[in-house]
Formats: structure tokens, C-alpha cells, sequence
């Protein structure tokens, strides 16, 4: 019943005044949300007994979205309303019949809802995976769809629309619950469809949503139902009427647009559609069978347009002309808040109108063909197109606010004051806001700006006002007229103009007979200074006005003293520094001096203390000047370091005003050993984790009130007892008699808390002053120190798993190959395996990387193969480096150990130094990094612990490459060592994969059978095997033995070498040896078939043929000498001989023996001693008798040698004498084959002179074609090798002697006429490793070690035939 009071209140007071007011009996309405703009809303309705005109009027922050008609309170909509915005509205509507004050009535206004929302689903997208075998009627997934309106209008029904693929078929394999539930309703069969997608329409009552409106968007469907039964005729749809943004398809009967809709451009937002549908053929009648239905189509509103300003008033704005951004209006400084801003007509307008989703529309469904269908395009997302946002923004918009701050459509914008301090005129003479429109709908384009000006106006605020509500003035008294007391007191009046235009004046009158003031710049000076006596009057005061153009009058008081002549002050005499020990007293006096008037007051002195720290404890005679101390003093109680105490001592004289002088007495207090130390705490109590030496325990504090340094040093210690010797406590200075003991495990000991019987100590800490002289001057506390458990066990790898594992090469082994074990003896340890590196070894060296991905460690401690690829051959064992780390560890190293030393760290790229446990070697040890040493770790000398790693060479360069030293793992030289860690052996097991490989032979064999005995090495084979073992253990055999001729006959032999094999460094050398005997007399060379082959199966085998060239007796030569055997011997031993003869010949000298000339059956000379021997070539050929004199003869140097050695005679070698029974058996067989040889020697006359004639014609062609070729370009070609013979290019190989051309030049068509393929230009003679028969062998080794033998043939037709022959060995001054 309160309301009815308020509505009787005014009838009593109408009853007092003699008119009753109007009054309301409405106090709610209900308006739809979708209520158009300007259409009526509710009516106000108001009584007045007195019939008196009533003018009604709305207020209120929601009267923004009405108007009100003010005679006849017609109540209609001014903006657009939204009940899921706002439901519920509250206006104060007010009537007043121009008599009684107005009254007013608060009312709601509920917002209807309307169906005006769609369906929207949540939490998409939906998806889900289920088996083929799914039972029937499971539910799949659920959906659910949400609607913001209210009532009948929110409640949401699904519903399947297609199913893809093959929506025929598959339309009835699901269905929806009414909940939203998809549920299975048939089988599935992963084999037919993999997924199916299926269209779920969620609608409100009868509208479908799910249909989209951009341009080629799905309206409906229209279909026509043919009341014919059995065959149809096919029906075609049209759309009759034109110029419509929508198509028909003429099959389907689908709509679609046909183009962007844009609402704006449309004549109404309603496009009525006529839809015809036709039979293709007539009717049994002969017409056209076709039917007709309209389809209303109504176009919603797309947010596409943003708001702007207008310069307009609301009932007269044109929006079609163009939009300002630019407004000025104006308002008087300190407005009251919520005042507009004046001269503003300012109108936002956004031409949008209630919103839809620009893409989406829900439709309404079609039931009769026949029948007007009418389709609403309504958005699935419910907003106001047309609903903007209004803010401010810019320098001065905290001064200022805007309204309203929601628009929906079009409404009148102002700028209200809301902070009216702001709005200052002295601060700012034009304030700039600019108002944003924003259109939260449109992301794209949102916004509109318009820049408002506005104008202060100033007011006359403000008074002038004085710095100073006091001013504390003096002048000399006497001074002279004019004379300037204050240049310049002046007061501020912040306001424009005349307003702030300020003038002075002082008050009262009588005050302007002494001083006067300037009434512009309100200076201060004496007028009348004959008038100043300070004896008289020593302070005068005075009002000083300051008015300005307003007439506002501010003042200010002026205090000015008249000031004596006493212009000294006294003077001290000397300094005031006293020393006292502590608990003294302290006397002393002040002396001081006064020049002015003496026995006046100006020069009487008096003397006190000032306040200060230290006041209180002295006193002095004011009149004397004598200071003393109230009690003794004590050190302890100055906090000052020093033990100063400063007194500040004044002394005044007594003119007007007095003069003073002030002096600092410092007196120094002695500081005495008085005091002990004192604990700050009775007990104390820490903890410490075990095994942490050197950790800290905790503080103790103590203190000592003694005030020097020495007297307050404290010193703590342990007391002994139980437990003392494992802490240690050092001593530190927090301040002035402020220490701490800091307590710490001795870094000695090693606290284990499994060890302890009691889990904590109990100890004893002493405080002592060090330099009292009582010893007993000490204080103690008692101190609990409690031992934590900590997981501080580093993990262990077991020495079993680390045993060496074999792996065979080529993938035939794959996964697991090792499990590690490792041991943690604490309870909570977690271990994880980490590999650090892996190294490749090839034997003794490293093998890079090669084996870096074969293995690999798994956390889990498992070994395993990664790779098929490993080869045996190029790396034979990997070093994986490897650690086990706890997880849980808390303190310590939580890797592996195994019992070695701790981390080590590289702290440069050069040197590396290392802490090392005490267990750590003091031996220098070496760095070898891909089996090549780098440098060594040697300890450091004055420091057993510290160890410097060294480089050799002084590389400057970090280095790339993994490095272990004694179970460190290093790295780049400039990182950090790992920790120590394990290493892992992996055995790469070798597979016989690999045959044997001969060595190319780059040497000549060449064989003397005369010289050669058994056992003699006269060739070597040398050859591989990359595998190991068995496998690559290689056996030489020789498989067979020909013997090639000089005519190209090849004789077997067998036995007559045989081979032996060694092993050097890797390779296998075949050294072949004479068996038996060789035959001195067969002309030609060796070749002998070697095979090499591996021990393992399968068995590999490879040969390669060997061709030993053989000299024969034709080629020894016999030298006599004057000398004796033991002569000749001697100098054979000594080299003097046979190097004579090798300086000469330049070829290696066989020496078959040396014997007396006794035993020589012809002799010419005086010969005492003959030797026999052959001169070699490394290229396999020989010297004969006449080729050797020649040498001889052309080096006159070498002859005067060999002359000096005894030489005598060269000639050819003598055959071995046969016995008498040989030479009868000779001449009997002699006698016998003679007959015969004369037989056939007569036979072969004719055919070998027909054969030489014939060579002679082949030689003449050969010569005639050799002329034709160029010098330069001529053909080289090596000799006949082992022979004399002429080669193809006419030049005797040995002596380069030129050949006439009409020489017989040997070229015969058999195949000893051929030049040999076989060279030996580059071999090599073996000396015989034994000679049983005196038979030595000196081997020339050439000056160049390319030396080859070149043959150049130069044929020229206009010179005569000249034939060249290089070689290094010989030149044509030895010749």
C-alpha cells in the first residue's frame, strides 16, 4: 500500500494549494521486440480533477529507445528493440498540469519475445569413429542445438535430411531422437562405405534451418504432385515473373539465388516469386497442364553498412547526402556534469536494420502445390545490424562523455560534461573528442570517427591569490625614502582578460604614511623612512589587496620588523675537542668575544645548549659559559663508531634582535672491555642432508655491547665433545659487535645417515671475546644439529653386462644383442641408459664415423643392431660409450661410476684443467683421439688435485672429434668433458667375404742360372685379404712352370721353383725360390703361374703369372788380373772391385768365381788371378765381351781404376774343362752325330738362304715405310729383353750404335722376330740371399729412380738414318 500514500500525498497538498496535481494509474507495458521503428508502443494515461492541459515527457537512460508525443502522450518506438538484449525496460514518465511541480511515475516495460532467432548448433563439428560391427540402435554421437528465444519458440526438433553417399539408400540407416541422439537403425559394412556424413536440420515449430544465402544458396525446393496414376509426364518449373535475384532449376524445381542480395537496393525487402509448373506434352484434352503457386521471399538484412554522422537534427535529416566528420560546439569552463555541449547537432545513422547472419537462413516448408508460399530468410545467429556502440576517444575525452552509448538505427548524439574540473579555461582554450561508432557486427568494417571541436568560454573563477598567506618583512630602521623593503609580492589570477587584470593596495590608510606599494607590480618600498624607529615601534603589519578586473579581492598579511643597528655577532675563541675514557666526567668553558658597544645589551653574551642527540647530559652557566657533565659517561650508550659525542653550544648577545654565534664540543669517549657476549637465542636447532661436506649447518648470532672493534670481536669454537670433530664453525662480522658463527660439515667428513646409531648431534658452541683479560668471559648455547637421509647413491653398471659382445658383419644379425644391468643401492632410484658416443676402430686406428647408426642403446638398457650395412672390413669394433643415469637422485652425480672419479670440465680450448678425487692417478697420462695422440694429462705441480690437460702441436683450433682419456668423454675441446662413463666392446665378427688381391708387380725378375743355386729367391708375389682369420689367412702355391724360348717354343717344367709365404705388417709375400738346379743354357724366361687362396670356406682363389728372364753362359765374361786371388778377393769384398766395375758398366756384376790362373788352360799374360762374372741389367739384358770392352775403353777414369786393381786382360768366359771320360764320351757321340748334323745342315743351307732373302726384302719394305714417319712422332720401342738383338727401330738397345740400313735387320715373320710384349725395361735383379760358391752379386741402384730404358728411332729421308737412344743410366760422355 505504499504506492497509494505517494498517489494520496499530492491530493493533500493539492487540498492545501487549492489545485489537485495529475496523477498515473498505469506502471507497466508489454511492447514485441519486433515492434517497427515509429509505429506506437503504449499510451501514457494521466487524471486531473481539475481538467487542467496535462504535457507529459519521458526520462530515464532506457527513454532512448522512445518518443513521446508531449500533448497526448503517445508513446512510439525511436530505436530498434531486442528482448535478447534487453528484456525488460524501466522510464520515468513524468505530467505536469502547469500549476503543481511535475509529478513523475516509474514504469516498466517488458519486451515480448518473438520467433525471431534460428536454431544454432553448438560445439561443432561432430564427428565420430564406430565399427562395422556396431549393435542396432546404438547411439552414435548427440547434437544439440540452441535457440535464444523463449517459450514454444525455443524448443528445437531434429531431423535427417541426406545421408551421403547414396542418400536413397542410406537416408533410412540412422535416425534422430528428439534429445538430438543419432542412432544406428541398419548395418554397416566397412567393405561398401568407409564414412557416411550425414545433413541434420535442426527447426523451431515448422521452420527448417540449415540453408545458405549467398549467391547459388538453396532456397527451396518447390515440387508438383501429378494426380495421375501409372506413367507421369515430366515436369518443368518456371519462374513467371522477371527482373527476381532468384533461378528455378526447370527439372528439381530447386530456387536459388541468382545474385548478391542487397536489401538496401531492393524496392521492398519482400520478392514475391510466381512459380509455374508445366507438363512437357499436353493433356488428353490438347492443353497445357501446368499449375501456378507464389513464393514470398523475404530478404533479412546483412550488417554491410557502418554508422555515420550526420550535422542535422533528428526530424530533418537527409541520410542520403554525404556524412561529416568534422562538428564544433562550445560550453562554459566547470559546466556541471552531465551538461551538454552546446551548438552540437550531431545524428548517427546505420542504415542496416535487425539482424540476420549475412550467409544463412531457415525456411518455411512447402505443403500444397497449389497454394502461396511464403519463405522467410531469418539468420541461424540472432544480432541488431542496425545496433552500433558509441565511445570517445582523443586528448580530452576524460573530461567529457557521450550519448547515448547504444544506437539502434538513428538517434541524436551528445556530448555531456563528466568531469567538470577538466573542463578548464585555464588550462586548455579548445578541448578535441572524437566520437567512434563501432559496428561490432561488421568485423570488415566497422567504424565511423567524427572529430567534435569544442570551445571553452571563460568565467571569472577565480581570485587572485598570494603565494603567501603571510609575508615576514624586515627594514633597517632609519633607512632612507624609496627604499625597496620586497621588490615584487604579487598574487596569480589564472583568468583571461580584464578578469585576470590585478592592481594592489595597502590597507589600512594610516599604514601608507610610512611604506607605499607600486599598484601594478606590487613591490614594497619605505615612503616615509624618517618614521622608522625600531625604539618606537619595531614591527608594523599591514593588509596588501589584490583586485582584479571582476572586482574579486584576494589578500595577504605583511609582518615587517624594524631591525637595530647591532650588526656583530660573537666570535669563539679557540677549537672544543676533549678525550675521556668511559665512566669520567667532563668539565670545560666556552670563551667568547661581542664587538659591538661594550656594557650594551648588543655585546652582553649569554650562552646554552641547542637540542640534540646529547643535550640532556651536559649543562652550562648561561652567563659564564662553563659546561659540564650531568653523570659519567658511557661508552656503550653512543651508537656512534668513533665514541664522539658532539654538543652544540650557542652564544647570543642580547641586542634586538640578538646576534648568536654557535661552536661544536666533541668530546671523545674511551671505549673499556666491560661487557661479555650474549647469544641472541637460548638453544638453536638445524638439519643437514648426509654425505654433503662442506655444507652449511646454520648460523649462530652473538652480540657484545662493547663499542670498539676489539673489545666487541667475537670468536666462536665447538666445544669438545661427542660428534664436534665433524662441523667446523668460522667466524664472521655482521657489524658493530654483531657476529655470526656460521656452522658447517667439516668438508673432511662424510656424514651417512645408514651409519649413524643416533640420527642427530648435540653440540656446544663458545662465544669468547678475544681480547678480554678474563678467560672466563665466554658464553655458550647449546646446538642440535639433525642428519636428513638423501638419495645421494650414484648407480652402477654391472661389470657382467660391460663383457665384450660379438656381432657378425653384413646384417645377419639383428636386434637385441645386449641387455644392460645396472644397480642403484638407493630404494627410489629410477635408471635410464644414455649413450655418449660411439667410436669405429679398424684395428689399431680410428675408422671415423662409419658405425655411428649400427647400434644403438635403448633407455630401457637394451643393445640393439640398427643397421644392415655393417662391414667387418672397414670397421672391426665399436666403442659405444655409455652412462645410467638415477632420475630420482637428489644429491650427488646421479650417473653411473663404477668407482671412478668425479666430472671434468674444459675450461679452454687449449687447457683443460680437472679437480680429481684423491683416488685420481698422479701419473701423466695420454690423449689419443682417432688412434693419434693429442697430448697428455699431467698433474699440476703445488697442487695434488688439479690436473692440465696439454695439446700437442699448440693447436689453436678446437678440435671435432669424440676423444676418451681414461674414461672421460670429450668433446670439442672448447665444451665440457661428459662425465666418466662406461664403455661397451662390440666385437664385429668377420665373414669370409672377400677373395685375395695381388699387389701389382712393378719390378723385372731376371734370373743368372749359372749363379742361381737352390734356395735362391729370385721373384716375390705380395697380395691381401681383407677378412680376418681363417678367411683372410692367404697360402701361396705355384701351379704350374713353363719355359718360353727366344723362337717362341714353351717347355713345361716342374719343380723347378717352389714358394714360401710370410706375413709383414697385414700383407702376404710369396717369395719364390730355386728348387733344383737351372739350366745355364736355355735362352728365354720363366713364367710361372702362382695361386693365392684364403683358409676359410668358402674358399677363395686368384693367380697371376710371373715371367723370370733368364741370362745364359753366352753373356759371362772372363777378366784376368795381375794380381792375386786373395788380391782380387779382398777388393771383391771391400766392393772396391766390383764397384769399379758397376761405376763403369753401370749394371749389376754376378761374380761366378775367382780363381788362379793355374787353373786356366790358356793365358796370354802374366796373369795370377781370373774372374768370371755377368753384367746385368735391371731391364733383363746383358754385356757381352765386346760391349763390355767398349764401356771400358770410353771411361778413361774407370780404366785407371780397374788398371790399378790389376786388370789385364777382358775376354770370354771359359766352360767348365770336361773330365777325360766326358770328352771321350764326346767325341765318340761327336763322331757319330756328325754325319748326321752334315746331313741337315746341308738341307737348312738352301732353305735359310731363301729365308734370309726373304727378311732382307721385308727389312728394305720396313726401312722405306720407316722414312715416312716424323722424328718427333716416331714409335718407341723397347730392346729384344735378354738379348742383344736389334729392335724394330735399327738400334742396338745397349750400345746405341746406328746401323746401316742395308743390314741385314733381322726382321723374319717367325715369332723370334717380334719385339717381346713382355719388357723388363723396369724390373730389378735380386741379389741371391746365399752363395755357397763364392758368388757374389753387386746391385746398381740408378741416380734416378725412374730410370726406364728409352729407344727413339729417328728416320729422315733427306738426312742420313740416324737412331737416338735415351736413357738415365747412360749417357754419351760414358760411352
Amino acid at each position: 500500500m505504499a504506492w497509494h500514500s505517494l498517489v494520496l500525498l499530492p491530493f493533500l497538498l493539492a487540498a492545501v494549494s487549492g489545485n489537485t496535481v495529475p496523477i498515473f494509474n498505469m506502471t507497466i507495458f508489454y511492447v514485441p521486440e519486433d515492434l517497427e521503428l515509429g509505429q506506437f508502443a503504449f499510451q501514457l494515461v494521466a487524471y486531473d480533477l481539475d481538467n487542467d492541459p496535462l504535457t507529459y515527457q519521458i526520462t530515464g537512460i532506457d527513454a532512448f529507445y522512445f518518443s513521446a508525443n508531449s500533448k497526448s502522450g503517445r508513446v512510439t518506438l525511436r530505436n530498434s528493440l531486442d528482448r535478447e538484449l534487453k528484456a525488460k525496460l524501466t522510464i520515468t514518465a513524468g505530467v505536469s498540469d502547469g500549476v503543481n511541480n511535475e509529478v513523475s511515475q516509474k514504469v516498466t516495460i517488458i519486451v515480448e519475445d518473438r520467433n525471431d532467432n534460428a536454431p544454432v548448433f553448438q560445439h561443432l563439428p561432430y564427428n565420430a569413429v564406430i565399427p562395422e560391427n556396431e549393435s542396432l540402435h546404438s547411439i552414435i554421437y548427440t547434437v544439440f542445438a540452441n535457440d535464444s528465444d523463449t517459450g514454444n519458440a525455443s524448443k528445437v526438433s531434429y531431423g535427417i535430411e541426406e545421408v551421403i553417399p547414396d542418400n536413397m539408400k542410406n537416408l533410412q540407416l540412422f535416425y534422430i531422437l528428439p534429445n538430438g541422439s543419432v542412432v544406428l537403425n541398419g548395418s554397416l559394412d566397412y567393405a561398401k562405405n568407409t564414412f557416411y556424413q550425414i545433413k541434420i536440420l535442426a527447426q523451431v515449430g515448422t521452420v527448417r534451418a540449415g540453408v545458405q544465402g549467398c549467391q547459388g544458396t538453396t532456397v527451396l525446393t518447390v515440387t508438383a504432385m501429378d494426380q495421375d496414376t501409372g506413367v507421369n509426364d515430366e515436369i518443368f518449373y518456371i519462374i513467371t515473373n522477371a527482373s527476381v535475384p532468384f533461378v528455378i532449376n526447370n527439372i528439381t524445381g530447386t530456387i536459388t539465388v541468382s545474385k548478391p542480395l542487397d536489401r538496401e537496393q531492393l524496392p521492398s525487402e519482400e520478392v514475391l516469386l510466381e512459380v509455374t509448373a508445366r507438363e512437357k506434352h499436353l493433356d488428353i484434352h490438347g492443353k497445357v497442364a501446368q499449375t501456378s503457386t507464389l513464393v514470398t521471399v523475404l530478404v533479412t538484412d546483412v550488417n554491410d553498412n557502418k554508422p555515420q554522422f550526420y550535422n542535422c537534427s533528428l526530424s530533418s535529416c537527409n541520410f542520403s547526402a554525404s556524412a561529416q566528420n568534422n562538428f564544433t560546439g562550445s560550453i562554459v569552463e566547470h559546466s556541471s556534469s552531465r551538461l551538454p555541449v552546446s551548438n552540437l547537432s550531431i545524428v548517427a545513422h546505420d542504415p542496416d536494420k535487425a539482424g540476420v547472419c549475412p550467409w544463412c537462413w531457415v525456411v518455411v516448408p512447402v505443403s500444397v502445390l497449389a497454394a502461396p508460399l511464403t519463405l522467410a530468410l531469418v539468420p541461424l545467429r540472432q544480432g541488431i545490424n542496425s545496433s552500433f556502440e558509441l565511445s570517445l576517444q582523443g586528448p580530452n575525452a576524460d573530461a567529457f562523455t557521450v550519448f547515448p552509448r547504444t544506437i539502434a538505427g538513428t538517434g541524436e548524439v551528445q556530448i555531456l560534461v563528466q568531469n567538470s574540473t577538466l573542463v578548464d579555461y585555464e588550462i586548455s582554450h579548445v578541448m578535441v573528442v572524437q566520437i567512434i561508432a563501432n559496428d561490432t557486427g561488421n568485423p570488415t568494417d566497422c567504424c565511423s570517427t567524427a572529430t567534435v571541436t569544442i570551445d571553452l568560454i571563460d568565467s571569472n573563477d577565480h581570485i587572485p591569490e598570494f603565494p603567501q598567506s603571510t609575508y615576514n618583512l624586515s627594514v633597517m630602521e632609519n633607512s632612507p625614502d624609496g627604499t625597496v623593503i620586497s621588490p615584487n609580492i604579487t598574487a596569480y589570477d589564472p583568468d583571461s582578460g580584464v578578469l585576470g587584470q590585478i592592481t594592489y593596495q595597502l590597507l589600512p590608510e594610516t599604514i601608507r604614511e610610512i611604506f607605499m606599494v607600486n599598484a601594478t607590480t606590487g613591490a614594497l618600498l619605505v615612503y616615509n623612512g624618517s618614521l622608522l624607529d625600531r625604539e618606537t615601534r619595531s614591527i608594523y603589519y599591514a593588509n596588501l589587496q589584490a583586485k582584479d578586473g571582476g572586482n574579486l579581492v584576494g589578500t595577504t598579511v605583511l609582518e615587517i620588523t624594524v631591525l637595530d643597528a647591532n650588526d656583530m655577532a660573537p666570535v669563539i675563541i679557540g677549537s672544543y675537542f676533549i678525550s675521556v675514557e668511559e665512566g669520567q666526567n667532563v668539565s670545560t668553558r666556552i670563551q667568547a668575544i661581542d664587538n659591538d658597544e661594550p656594557d650594551s645589551l648588543n655585546s652582553k653574551l649569554g650562552f646554552k645548549i641547542l637540542p640534540g642527540p646529547f643535550s640532556n647530559n651536559f649543562t652550562i652557566n648561561a652567563d659564564t659559559g662553563e659546561m659540564h657533565s650531568t653523570e659519567p659517561l658511557d661508552r656503550e650508550a653512543l651508537e656512534d663508531e668513533s665514541g664522539q659525542m658532539v654538543v652544540t653550544v650557542m652564544v647570543y648577545d642580547h641586542g634586538e634582535p640578538p646576534l648568536n654565534t654557535t661552536v661544536n664540543v666533541t668530546i671523545t669517549v674511551g671505549d673499556l672491555n666491560d661487557n661479555i657476549p650474549v647469544f641472541l637465542n637460548k638453544s638453536y636447532e638445524f638439519s643437514v642432508f648426509e654425505d654433503s661436506p662442506g655444507s652449511l649447518v646454520g648460523e649462530v648470532n652473538a652480540t657484545d655491547a662493547d663499542r670498539t672493534e676489539i673489545n666487541s670481536r667475537i670468536s666462536f669454537r665447538l666445544e669438545r665433545g661427542s660428534g664436534s670433530s665433524n662441523f667446523l664453525i668460522r667466524s664472521t662480522r655482521l657489524g658493530p659487535g654483531n657476529y655470526s658463527g656460521q656452522l658447517s660439515v667439516d668438508p673432511d667428513m662424510s656424514l651417512d645417515y645408514d651409519t649413524l646409531q643416533q640420527k642427530f648431534f648435540t653440540l656446544t658452541v663458545l662465544a669468547e671475546n678475544t681480547a678480554a683479560d678474563n678467560a672466563g668471559d665466554k658464553a655458550s648455547v647449546p646446538v642440535t644439529v639433525h642428519i636428513l637421509d638423501v638419495n645421494d647413491e650414484s648407480p652402477t653398471i654391472l661389470p657382467g653386462s660391460l663383457r665384450d659382445v660379438s656381432v657378425a658383419e653384413n646384417g645377419t644379425q639383428r636386434g637385441v644383442i645386449r641387455t644392460l644391468d645396472a644397480f642403484d643401492p638407493d630404494t627410489n632410484h629410477s635408471l635410464v641408459f644414455e649413450q655418449l658416443a660411439v667410436a669405429c676402430f679398424k684395428g689399431d686406428s680410428g675408422a671415423e664415423d662409419v658405425c655411428r647408426h649400427w647400434i644403438v642403446l635403448e633407455p630401457n638398457g637394451e643393445v640393439r643392431v640398427n643397421s644392415l650395412d655393417i662391414d667387418y672390413e672397414v670397421c672391426d669394433r665399436v666403442l659405444l660409450t655409455l652412462r645410467v643415469e638415477d632420475l630420482y637422485t637428489e644429491k650427488g652425480n646421479c650417473y653411473s661410476q663404477n668407482g671412478t672419479a668425479p666430472t671434468a670440465r674444459c675450461f679452454h680450448r687449449h687447457w683443460a684443467r680437472q679437480v680429481l678425487g684423491p683416488a685420481s692417478p698422479t701419473s701423466c697420462k695420454k690423449l689419443w683421439a682417432a688412434g693419434r695422440e693429442l697430448g697428455g694429462l699431467a698433474q699440476r705441480e703445488g697442487a695434488p688435485t688439479y690436473f692440465d690437460l696439454s695439446f700437442l702441436g699448440g693447436q689453436s683450433s678446437p678440435r671435432k672429434q669424440r676423444m676418451v682419456l681414461q674414461g672421460f668423454s670429450v668433446g670439442d675441446q672448447s665444451s665440457a668433458f661428459g662425465t666418466f662413463a662406461e664403455t661397451l666392446r662390440i666385437i664385429i665378427v668377420d665373414v669370409n667375404d672377400n677373395m685375395p688381391v695381388f699387389e701389382a708387380i712393378s719390378e723385372t725378375f731376371v734370373v743368372v742360372p749359372e749363379v742361381s743355386p737352390v734356395d735362391l729367391q729370385v721373384a716375390t708375389v705380395k697380395a691381401t685379404d681383407a677378412d680376418s682369420g681363417l678367411g683372410g689367412t692367404i697360402t701361396f702355391s705355384i701351379i704350374s712352370v713353363v719355359f718360353v724360348e727366344e723362337n717362341g717354343v714353351i717347355r713345361p717344367f716342374g719343380n723347378l721353383f717352389r714358394v714360401s709365404t710370410t706375413l709383414n705388417k697385414g700383407t702376404y709375400i710369396g717369395s719364390i725360390q730355386v728348387a733344383s738346379n737351372l739350366d745355364e743354357s736355355l735362352k728365354g724366361q720363366y713364367q710361372v703361374t702362382v695361386e693365392a687362396r684364403d683358409g676359410e670356406e668358402p674358399v677363395h682363389r686368384v693367380q697371376t703369372v710371373l715371367n723370370i728372364f733368364t741370362v745364359d753362359q753366352s753373356y759371362r765374361i772372363r777378366l784376368q788380373f795381375l794380381s792375386t786371388v786373395e788380391e782380387v778377393q779382398s777388393n771383391s769384398e771391400n766392393i772396391n772391385c766390383k764397384g769399379a766395375l758397376t761405376t763403369v758398366t753401370k749394371a749389376a756384376v754376378y761374380v761366378v768365381g775367382i780363381r788362379s790362373t793355374e787353373d786356366t788352360r790358356d793365358t796370354h799374360v802374366d796373369a795370377k788371378s781370373v774372374m768370371e762374372a755377368y753384367f746385368v741389367y735391371s731391364n733383363g739384358t746383358a754385356l757381352d765381351v765386346n760391349d763390355l770392352s767398349t764401356l771400358i775403353q770410353s771411361n778413361p777414369v774407370g780404366l785407371a781404376e780397374l788398371v790399378n786393381l790389376g786388370l789385364a786382360v777382358i775376354g770370354p768366359g771359359e766352360v767348365t774343362k770336361p773330365t777325360k771320360e766326358i770328352e771321350l764320351i764326346g767325341i765318340i757321340a761327336g763322331l757319330a752325330a756328325f754325319l748326321l748334323i752334315f746331313i741337315l745342315i746341308m738341307t737348312l743351307v738352301l732353305v735359310l738362304t731363301t729365308r734370309s732373302y726373304k727378311r732382307k726384302l721385308n727389312a728394305m719394305k720396313a726401312l722405306k715405310v720407316a722414312t715416312t714417319f716424323n722424328p718427333a712422332t716416331a714409335q718407341q720401342g723397347a730392346g729384344i729383353p735378354g738379348t742383344n738383338q736389334y729392335n724394330a727401330e735399327g738400334a742396338n738397345p745397349m750400345l746405341n750404335h746406328p746401323l746401316d740400313p742395308s743390314h741385314d735387320l733381322g726382321f723374319h715373320e717367325d715369332s723370334i722376330s717380334v719385339t717381346s710384349m713382355n719388357s723388363l725395361d723396369e724390373n730389378t735383379v735380386n741379389a741371391p740371399a746365399d752363395d755357397n760358391f763364392k758368388v757374389e752379386q753387386v746391385k746398381m741402384q740408378p741416380t734416378d729412380p725412374t730410370d726406364k730404358e728409352v729407344l727413339v728411332a729417328a728416320l729422315n729421308l733427306k738426312e742420313p738414318t740416324k737412331t737416338a737412344y735415351l736413357n738415365t743410366t747412360f749417357t754419351t760422355t760414358d760411352l
